[in-house]
């Protein structure tokens, strides 16, 4: 079936299309660990590439949550090839490091999945105490894809809580993170030509200048939504204010952009891997007498 199925909260969980708003919170909580930024920033040519670089993330964790065992199994085991070969130097230290230290992997699991939990919840998805908890042990099943070892990843809320509090204070707002926040808060339109391209039509042209302004408007809403879906203390790292004003705001944003994404079509969501898994679920599931 795969790593999860019918029955978790996991699936409950990524069914909903208001995640895709806790995978930009994720990164802009991300940001803020400097060697995390660092080794992203040296490796990655994300600002040329941005969307290519978002449709393979995306694609990862669908095939990570959706994909058979061993689609997911392959899927780690790419991630792992290319993290291997990745060195990058400490903006602080100096010290060249492997991105694919165990703390650093640690530290983007955690985020992660926080911040789908976190948004979900916020957004309005209601699982009881017992079952969020249920949410992060099952998080664990995906641990070794990386490298971990799942049992130094949370497996509680309560323990990512704990987590984050012991990371804190190696946390803080380097250039590389208010780049990527500036960035990520206005990034270019997904039909802006590469850089260099030449012989554009004019129809060409003319969409990308009309569309620019709109989109970027949009794009800059969605991600001051994310933003303040950060806890008050990363909100405060950024250099911004830390109010419950901003807390009550982002969740009030969260639960209304649900409802406009839940009354959309599924079909107009859901990706390959996900009508997959509905379909070996559907096959495995009893045949009523």
């Amino acid at each position: 079936m795969g790593l999860f199925g019918p029955g978790s909260v996991t699936w409950r969980v990524h069914d909903e299309p208001i995640l895709a708003l806790g995978g930009l919170r994720a990164l802009f909580l991300q940001a803020l660990h400097p060697r995390a930024i660092a080794g992203v920033v040296q490796n990655s040519g994300y600002k040329a590439d941005p969307w290519g670089r978002l449709f393979r993330t995306i694609t990862y964790v669908a095939t990570t949550i959706y994909g058979t065992t061993d689609e997911a199994q392959a899927a780690g085991r790419r991630v792992r090839a290319v993290h291997q070969r990745m060195y990058a130097t400490d903006p602080i230290s100096g010290q060249r490091f492997r991105v694919d230290e165990p703390e650093l992997l640690r530290w983007v699991h955690v985020t992660e999945v926080d911040s789908y939990a976190t948004t979900a919840r916020r957004a309005g998805l209601q699982l009881t105490d017992d079952e969020w908890d249920g949410y992060w042990s099952e998080q664990r099943r995906r641990a070794p894809l990386v490298g971990l070892d799942p049992t130094s990843v949370p497996g509680t809320a309560t323990d990512a809580a704990a987590y984050l509090a012991e990371v804190r204070p190696e946390l803080k707002m380097t250039r590389d993170a208010a780049d990527t926040l500036v960035f990520l808060s206005v990034p270019p339109p997904p039909w802006r030509p590469a850089a260099g391209a030449t012989g554009q039509s004019w129809r060409r042209r003319t969409l990308t200048m009309l569309g620019s302004g709109p989109f970027r408007a949009a794009s800059f809403g969605i991600a001051l939504t994310a933003f303040s879906l950060l806890p008050p203390w990363a909100r405060r790292l950024y250099g911004g204010l830390g109010l419950p004003t901003t807390d009550l705001g982002a969740t009030v944003s969260a639960r209304s952009l649900r409802l406009v994404l839940n009354s959309m079509p599924h079909r107009w969501y859901e990706g390959p891997l996900y009508q997959a898994a509905m379909a070996r679920a559907a096959a495995a599931a009893p045949t009523p007498s």
